[in-house]
């Protein structure tokens, strides 16, 4: 624990920093919520990652942004909560499990259930906390005593609730519908478990002869082995091509089934042939066509992807064999027409990586529509939830407008058992389609239901499948609370305030949440829902398994430490919702921005070291506020007071954007702020008050607002970079080891209006701005860095003058000036035309002249009697009286005016023509340096021109490249790119130069 100022050594180490603070907070239970303690609940729940995963850059970019929100709310008094948990995984912990079964030669089945779970759940002890472990690591402020399980007892028990509930509300059934089915895992999915995939394919053509021989119809499709089951031939009634066919019948090819042909107005006239073959078992539509017109449904397909006996000669068959040898007998029979090729979208299984097959199956369904309208209707009606960016409203919507029943079940052994028991002795001891069953929430309810149904010898068998993992996580927002217990956490946290999560998963997981929660509280779960974009890798790319790109966060965490990147993924959202694009190299495994803010990190380390070093080992409460008394009110100078009107500034913005969700916007803000306004010109501003010998009063009022300002910036930055803030503060503030308090745990800075003065910022922006000006033309001039220089400001805005004149002591400790000149402008710099002397004003002087030269002779005359005194004195008068006229009249030199004359100031005096000057130009005040005696102007000239002729000279070459067809056709893109980039930066590079050599004309 840092105790003393001492202890902050010059190097600031992320890596024991971090370990040392992660430790801290999670030993001393930093962020355990209360329920009973005051302040208006802030809750967040955490989308739980699979218990099977392992840290990955949308994880970090997430968890960096709840924890934002999280560490703000807190700071800002809120009585948080921020749960943790994972997702038990069905589908991802039987692939795992399965794929160690097979290199011992073992199958599930083989296994059996038992054993299998136990598996299972050793699997989880050991291995299932390694991406709790690794979020732990980016300094989450969790409550971890709160860290829950979707098969932990508690969230169980919820499930249990929720399917006997909805059971008994005829909201939950058990039937026979089309699914979607994987024959990889031989489970069903849901819609959201099926991506879509575009593939080319082939459509092939097949003639259905018509059974009365009066001709034939011809069918197109690109899953020929499906024609195996079908029941009929579709049709458009309004179709003048084949209306006259309605009623007919047809002889299915191979099968040799008679099958009719139907009107229905689904069919599109317009799409292939017009006739549409119709297998409900096997197609969404083809299914709910079936339906309509009472077709028989013929399954053709076994679960394992097999073809069945309906199949006839093809039983046993792969679907993909028999898609080949069912074109090539319908070849053979002579009603194959033709073969094209065809470019379509094929789903395929998000799991199981093969395309899905609809199958007719009995499974468990979840009606739909009532929890869907329900979901609706708090939309419509109250705008709940809240969608950050408000777009992925009308999203979320369409989704819940368009939803069908939900499949519920899947054909696995992990996850949560459907609490349903079927009476086998009914049914030969098998579970069948018809196979009665009871509803209950333990073994012994279901016995209690079933003897008083079936009689004492009633035989019992609980269904084999388990729960769509997306049943459990529906519920996660309250069942982790404690529902359906009435427990203080659901009373105080309840509903919860903000959900982050992808877009990805508003189907997956938020509308389930909605219509869970809608139905079973009667709220929507969350206030907010704020929807963050993707990480995309260096080339802008989504980051996925299959393109290989992803980028490994742990990595830049050990090079480059937690706070850096968490700050990074930040500060890169330009705008809520918005995909950032993360910098990445990776031969070296380096990213410049991640990098960048590595050294932010630096910059604020050093900055609170020279600070603390300055402090006379005083804390920011020992020294006082600043502006806090008379005292220190008249001891602040222009510095002090433009720093904390800045600094109140930053905490208004701050606290805007993250209450709007603007994070990346916050985050650059306190970025410019800390790095520009107070190390670059603050502590510059202030180092010379410091030092021994100044002035008492001076010195402590710099000290006081150097602290204060300090701690504000640990505590603004602190939702950002928690570990750096939290060590920089502890040192600063100087805690007891043995009972230290924490900066997670300090209010969020509150912005004084009264000390915020946009005046002030505005004019110490020309200061900040003429100072930069200097330093650049310094650099221009080649001016060596330690040399002093002389400075002409000249501008006829008077309140720019003034601004200047309070400010020449910052341009000249800063600039390295060693005279400056602060001057009205002046357009008398050089001689005037000599007809301009000759004014009405000048003539009446010459007049006036002459009469005193008039006088003057008269007087002479009189002299002129005395012996040789006469002449004399003529010679002198006439000879005094030119001089006077030629010095005051002819030659005069105009005097510049001084506006601010009650300042004292040096006049700028005018330039000889010949002086060499470098000038630039900010708001209306021209920056002049003379270079006469500072450098060599020849030889900045010579070496300018020399840079020039060599920037040039690889323009000419690059051009030469590039105007080579060989070379743009031939060569590889990013190296005609970079050919490109360097010619724009050769290009830049001259102007710039040519630039420097025009000011030292």
């Amino acid at each position: 624990m840092t105790a003393t100022i001492s202890n902050l050594p010059s190097l600031y180490d992320p890596f024991t920093t971090e370990a040392k603070w992660q430790k801290f907070w999670e030993d001393n239970q930093v962020y355990k919520a209360d329920p009973n303690h005051s302040g208006e609940p802030y809750c967040v729940v955490i989308p739980p990652p699979n218990v099977t995963g392992s840290l990955h850059m949308g994880h970090a970019f997430e968890s960096a942004l709840i924890d934002v929100l999280v560490r703000y709310h807190r700071m800002q008094g809120r009585n948080t909560l921020w749960l943790p948990g994972t997702d038990h995984a069905s589908i991802a912990v039987h692939t795992i499990l399965e794929r160690q079964l097979k290199k011992e030669g073992k199958t599930r089945a083989q296994l059996g259930r038992e054993e299998f779970l136990n598996r299972a759940w050793q699997w989880k002890a050991e291995s299932g906390g390694t991406i709790v472990n690794q979020l732990r690591r980016l300094g989450v402020s969790v409550d971890w005593s709160r860290e829950r399980f979707t098969m932990d007892e508690g969230l169980s028990k919820a499930v249990v609730e929720a399917f006997v509930s909805l059971y008994n509300e005829k909201l939950i059934y058990r039937g026979e519908y089309l699914v979607n089915w994987c024959p990889a895992t031989q489970s069903a999915v849901s819609d959201v478990e099926v991506e879509s995939k575009e593939v080319d394919g082939n459509l092939w053509h097949f003639r259905y002869p018509l059974t009365d021989g009066s001709g034939y119809v011809e069918v197109a499709t690109t899953r020929p082995e499906t024609m195996l089951g079908d029941t009929g031939v579709a049709v458009n009634p309004n179709d003048d091509r084949y209306k006259h066919l309605i009623g007919k019948t047809l002889t299915l090819p191979i099968m040799q089934r008679e099958i009719p042909v139907i009107g229905d107005e689904l069919v599109d006239p317009t799409f292939g042939t017009g006739c549409v073959k119709v297998t409900p078992a096997h197609d969404p539509n083809d299914f709910e066509m079936g339906k309509r017109h009472n077709l028989p449904f013929i399954n053709i397909l076994n679960k394992d992807g097999t073809l069945n006996a309906n199949a006839g000669e093809f039983q046993g068959q792969d679907r993909f064999v028999a898609r080949k040898n069912v074109v090539s007998r319908l070849e053979a029979d002579g009603v194959l027409v033709k073969v094209e090729d065809y470019k379509h979208t094929v789903p395929y299984s998000d799991r199981g990586k093969v395309p899905i097959e609809p199958l007719l199956s009995t499974q468990w369904f979840v009606k739909i529509r009532p929890l869907a309208d329900n979901a609706l209707q708090f939309l419509d009606q109250k705008d709940s939830p809240e969608f950050v960016p408000q777009r992925w409203t009308k999203v979320y919507r369409d989704w819940l407008v368009s939803l069908r029943d939900w499949c519920i079940s899947r054909q696995l052994w992990w996850g949560h058992q459907i609490p349903a028991w079927y009476a086998v002795s009914e049914t030969d001891g098998q579970i069948t389609d018809t196979t009665p069953f009871v509803v209950a929430k333990s073994a012994d309810e279901a016995w209690e239901k079933a003897k008083a149904q079936f009689g004492e010898n009633v035989q019992l068998q609980q269904d084999p499948d388990v729960l769509d993992t997306w049943f459990s996580s529906g519920l996660w927002p309250f069942s982790t609370l404690g529902w359906p217990e009435q427990t203080a956490d659901l009373a105080k946290y309840y509903p919860t305030t903000t959900l982050v999560t992808g877009f990805d998963i508003i189907f997956f997981w938020v509308a389930r949440m909605t219509m869970m929660a809608g139905h079973f509280t009667g709220k929507m779960p969350f206030q907010t829902v704020y929807i963050h974009g993707l990480v995309r890798d260096e080339n802008n790319k989504k980051m996925s398994k299959t393109a290989n790109n992803g980028i490994d966060p742990l990595i830049l965490i050990d090079k480059y430490g937690t706070d850096a990147l968490r700050y990074t993924l930040v500060k890169e959202v330009a705008g809520a919702g918005q995909d950032i694009r993360l910098e990445y190299n990776r031969k070296t495994d380096e990213s410049a921005s991640v990098e960048a803010a590595r050294n932010f990190a630096n910059k604020l380390w050093n900055a609170a070291r020279f600070v603390m070093m300055n402090l006379d080992g005083q804390t920011p409460s020992q020294l006082g506020q600043p502006l806090s008394t008379q005292h220190s009110a008249l001891s602040t100078e222009l510095s002090d007071r433009w720093i904390l009107s800045r600094y109140h500034q930053v905490i208004n913005q701050t606290t805007s954007y993250i209450n709007n969700y603007g994070l990346g916007e916050a985050a650059k803000g306190i970025y410019e702020f800390i790095w520009g306004d107070f190390c670059d010109w603050y502590i510059e501003l202030v180092k010379s008050r410091l030092q021994p010998g100044a002035d008492p009063t001076s010195r402590r009022a710099a000290q006081q607002i150097l602290a204060y300002v300090l701690e504000g910036i640990l505590k603004l930055l602190h939702p950002f970079m928690p570990h750096i803030t939290e060590e920089i503060w502890q040192t600063l503030t100087q805690q007891n080891p043995d009972s230290p308090q924490t900066l997670a745990l300090q209010a969020y800075p509150q912005a004084n209006a009264d000390l915020i003065d946009t005046a002030l910022e505005a004019q110490f922006d020309l200061l900040i701005g003429t100072i930069r000006t200097i330093r650049n033309l310094r650099a221009e001039a080649d001016v060596k860095p330690g040399a002093k220089v002389k400075v002409n400001l000249q501008t006829g805005n008077l309140q720019e003058q003034q601004i200047l004149i309070a400010g020449q002591a910052y341009i000249q400790d800063l600039a390295k000036v060693e005279t400056l000149s602060i001057a009205a402008e002046q357009k008398s710099q050089t001689v005037a035309p000599a007809k301009s002397r000759w004014s009405w004003k000048t003539i009446g002087l010459i007049f006036v002249g002459l009469i005193f030269l008039r006088v003057g002779l008269a007087v002479a005359d009189t002299v002129n009697r005395i012996p040789l005194a006469g002449t004399f004195f003529q010679l002198v008068g006439l000879g005094y009286s030119m001089w006077f006229i030629a010095r005051s009249i002819l030659f005069a030199k105009p005097k510049p005016v001084n506006t601010v004359s009650q300042q004292p100031t040096a006049v700028a005096e005018p330039l000889p023509a010949s002086e060499q000057t470098i000038a630039g130009v900010v708001g209306t005040v021209q920056v002049v340096i003379p270079l006469t005696g500072v450098v060599d102007i020849e030889t900045v000239r010579a070496k300018l021109e020399k840079n020039l002729s060599k920037i040039e000279a690889e323009a000419q070459s690059l051009r030469g490249r590039l105007s080579n067809p060989k070379f743009v056709d031939k060569a590889p893109a990013d190296v005609v790119q970079g050919a490109k980039d360097a010619l724009a930066e050769a290009e830049k590079q001259a102007e710039i130069l040519r630039d420097r050599l025009q000011a030292l004309q």
